[in-house]
C-alpha cells in the first residue's frame, strides 16, 4: 500500500492547497465587506453631524424650502463631496446637491429610506440611473424638538473607488489563483493520470465484458495494487470466456437436440405457464411458440383430456404415462409422459411433457394385425380345398373317373392360387423393404405398351373387351422395365377383370407441362375401364394389402388382393405418384406421373 499511500498523500495536499486558496478567496470577501462597512459607518457619522450643524426644520412654501435646502445640500456636498438629498416625511425630494427636487420621483419606497424609517438608519448599494453609476446610499431620519420625524437626510458617494480597490485586490487573487490552480493541476494531472488511467482502461474492460465480449484484456501495467487488479480482471474474463465457450456450446448441442427431436417437448413452469416448445411439439400440438408461450397451460386452447392430465400431475407432484387421441390439427394417437421438474434447492419447479406421436406405430401394429389375419385367412381357403378334395378322393372318389379329374382340377387350380399368393406376397415383402435392385433403361413407351397389351389382349377377347391405347410416336420414358411392364399389366388385369362383356379398357400417355421447345420432364400414364367402378368409401383404402371391393367376385377372379398394393410401391421407387377416381356403374381411371428422366 507504499504506493498508493503516496499517491494519497499528493492528492491531500492538491486538496489543502485548494482550501487556503478558497479560505484568501473568502477573505478577500470579508475585507471587500469591511470596507464596505466602514464608509457606511463614516457616512452615518456626517449625516448625523450635519443634522445636528443644520436648520432642517424651515417654514415656508414648497418652492421656497426646495431653493433652500438645495443651496444647503449644495453647500455640504462642496465641503463633503458626497452628495445630499433631504426628502420630505411623503417621499417628496425637497432639497438635493445634484438634481432639481422638482424633477426627481417619490423616495418613499428607496430602500435606504424605508429602512430608516422602520430602524433609524438606512444603507443601499445600488445602480442610479440619475448618475450612471453605482452608488452607496445612508439614510437617517431628521426629528424636530417633539422627536417626530418631519424628513430624511440621505447621503450618497459613488463606489468606484471602493470597486477599483476591490477589483485590484480581485485580480491579485484571480492571478494567484490561476498560477496555484495551474501548479495544482499539472501536479493533479500527473498523479490522477497514474491512478485513473489504467482504472478506465478496467472500466472499459469491465464495460466489454458486460456486453460479452470476453476476449477483451487490460494491459499490463505496474506491480502495485491497480496492476494486480488488472490482473486479477484478465483471469476472470479468461475464465468467463472458457465458461461461456462451454455454455453456448451446450446450448447449441441442446437446441440441436430439441429442434431435430421427433418427440414433442414441452415444458411448465411453477407459474403455470408454458415455457418452452419445441418445433415438433408445436406440429403436434397444431399451435406455434409465439401463440403458446407465456400462456398459463389451462388458456392454451388444449384439448380438455390433456389439459386435466397436466392438472393431475402438478395437484400430484408424480410422474404420468398416458396414451391420448388427439383430433387436431389431425386425428393422432400420442404417448404423453408428464414429470414434475424439482432441483435440489426448491421443492418444485414445474412440468417437463414428452409426447410421441406413435399413430404410425399403432397403425404398422394394426395393419401388421390385419396381414397376419389375411394371409391366415388367404391361405386357409385353398389349403382347406386341397385338403378336403384330397380326402374324398381318399375315400374313394377315385374310383369315378370324372369326379377325380375334375376334383384334382380344383385342386390344381386351388395349388396355382396358393402357389401366385406367396409369391405375391414375397414380392411385395421385397418391395417394401427396397431390396429389390432397379435397372433403369431408355424405354419407347408405343412399341412398349403394344407389347403389354398383347399379353393381355387373348384374356380380353374372351370377355369381348375392347383394348386400346393412346400415345404419341416420340415419347421416351427412363424407367425399369420389368417393374413397369408389371404396373402396367396389374391395371390391364384389373381393368379387364372387373369390366363387363363388351366394355373398353384404356391406356393414355401425355406430357406434363411441357415448354416453348415441347420438352417436359413428367408425364402422366392413364389405364381407365368402364367397369362396374369402386364405391367412394372404398377409395382411399385401395392400395392397402388384401383389400377387396367385392370379394365374391375377387374369389373368382383368383386375384389375391395385393396388385394394387405392388403397384403403389413400385410407382413410389420411380419417384412417382398414383391416385384413382371413379365412378359406380361408370369405370375406374387410374392416374400414374413419372419422371421422364431419373
Amino acid at each position: 500500500m507504499t504506493k498508493f499511500r503516496a499517491k494519497l498523500t499528493f492528492i491531500m495536499i492538491v486538496m489543502i492547497g485548494c482550501s487556503m486558496l478558497i479560505a484568501g478567496i473568502f477573505m478577500a470577501k470579508v475585507l471587500e465587506d469591511s470596507h464596505v462597512k466602514s464608509l457606511e459607518d463614516n457616512m452615518e457619522r456626517e449625516l448625523r453631524v450635519i443634522v445636528a450643524t443644520g436648520d432642517w426644520s424651515r417654514i415656508g412654501s414648497e418652492n421656497e424650502l426646495m431653493a433652500y435646502f438645495s443651496q444647503q445640500a449644495k453647500r455640504i456636498k462642496g465641503v463633503t463631496n458626497e452628495r445630499l438629498t433631504y426628502v420630505r416625511t411623503d417621499g417628496k425630494v425637497i432639497g438635493d446637491s445634484d438634481q432639481e427636487p422638482g424633477q426627481m420621483d417619490n423616495h418613499l419606497s428607496r430602500p435606504e429610506i424605508a429602512a430608516a424609517a422602520a430602524s433609524g438608519v438606512g444603507y443601499s448599494t445600488r445602480y442610479s440611473d440619475t448618475l450612471k453609476e453605482k452608488m452607496l446610499y445612508a439614510a437617517i431620519p431628521v426629528k424636530n424638538e417633539a422627536k417626530a420625524t418631519i424628513g430624511f437626510l440621505r447621503i450618497s458617494m459613488s463606489l468606484e473607488q471602493v470597486d477599483k480597490s476591490i477589483r485590484s485586490l480581485w485580480y491579485f487573487l484571480i492571478v494567484g489563483l490561476l498560477i496555484l490552480f495551474l501548479i495544482a493541476g499539472l501536479v493533479s494531472y500527473r498523479i490522477a493520470k497514474g491512478i485513473t488511467h489504467p482504472i478506465e482502461k478496467m472500466t472499459k474492460v469491465a464495460q466489454q465484458i458486460t456486453n460479452m465480449n470476453y476476449e477483451s484484456r487490460v494491459p499490463a501495467y505496474s506491480n502495485d495494487e491497480v496492476g494486480q487488479l488488472g490482473l486479477a480482471i484478465n483471469r476472470m474474463s479468461e475464465s468467463l470466456q472458457q465458461q461461456m465457450a462451454r455454455i453456448r456450446e451446450n446450448e447449441r448441442r441442446l437446441q440441436g437436440v430439441m429442434e431435430n427431436m421427433l418427440s414433442g417437448i414441452m415444458m411448465i413452469d411453477r407459474d403455470e405457464r408454458i415455457m418452452l416448445l419445441n418445433p415438433s411439439a408445436e406440429n403436434i400440438l397444431g399451435f406455434s411458440s409465439q401463440e403458446l408461450l407465456g400462456k398459463r397451460y389451462n388458456e392454451a386452447k388444449q384439448q380438455f383430456e390433456f389439459t386435466k392430465l397436466i392438472q393431475e400431475c402438478i395437484e400430484t407432484r408424480e410422474s404420468i404415462r398416458d396414451e391420448m387421441i388427439f383430433y387436431y390439427p389431425a386425428e393422432r394417437i400420442l404417448d404423453i409422459h408428464l414429470s414434475p421438474i424439482a432441483h435440489e434447492d426448491e421443492e418444485w419447479s414445474g412440468v417437463l411433457i414428452v409426447i410421441h406421436d406413435i399413430t404410425a406405430v399403432r397403425r404398422l401394429e394394426r395393419m401388421r394385425s390385419e396381414f397376419v389375419a389375411n394371409v391366415s385367412h388367404e391361405l386357409k381357403t385353398p389349403i382347406a380345398a386341397v385338403k378336403g378334395f384330397a380326402e374324398t378322393l381318399l375315400a374313394g372318389a377315385l374310383n369315378d373317373k370324372d369326379t377325380a379329374v375334375s376334383f384334382l382340377q380344383i385342386i390344381f387350380d386351388e395349388s396355382e392360387r396358393l402357389n401366385r399368393l406367396i409369391g405375391d406376397i414375397l414380392e411385395l415383402s421385397k418391395i417394401e423393404s427396397k431390396r429389390i435392385p432397379m435397372n433403369f433403361s431408355p424405354i419407347y413407351l408405343p412399341e412398349f405398351l403394344e407389347r403389354s397389351l398383347h399379353v393381355l389382349r387373348k384374356e380380353a377377347e374372351k370377355k369381348h373387351i375392347e383394348l386400346s391405347m393412346q400415345v404419341d410416336e416420340d415419347m421416351y420414358i427412363e424407367a425399369d422395365e420389368d417393374r413397369l411392364r408389371q404396373i402396367i399389366i396389374n391395371l390391364l388385369s384389373n381393368g379387364i377383370a372387373y369390366t363387363q362383356d363388351g366394355g373398353k379398357v384404356k391406356v393414355r400417355v401425355e406430357p406434363l407441362d411441357p415448354n416453348s421447345d415441347g420438352d417436359y420432364e413428367r408425364l402422366r400414364l392413364i389405364v381407365s375401364d368402364t367397369g362396374m367402378g369402386i364405391p367412394k368409401k372404398d377409395l382411399p383404402r385401395i392400395f392397402e394389402r388384401f383389400y377387396r371391393v367385392d370379394k365374391a367376385r375377387s374369389r373368382i377372379s383368383g386375384g389375391t388382393g395385393l396388385g394394387l398394393s405392388i403397384v403403389k410401391h413400385l410407382v413410389e421407387l420411380h419417384k412417382g405418384t398414383i391416385r384413382v377416381d371413379s365412378e359406380v356403374g361408370i369405370g375406374t381411371r387410374f392416374t400414374i406421373e413419372l419422371p421422364v428422366i431419373h
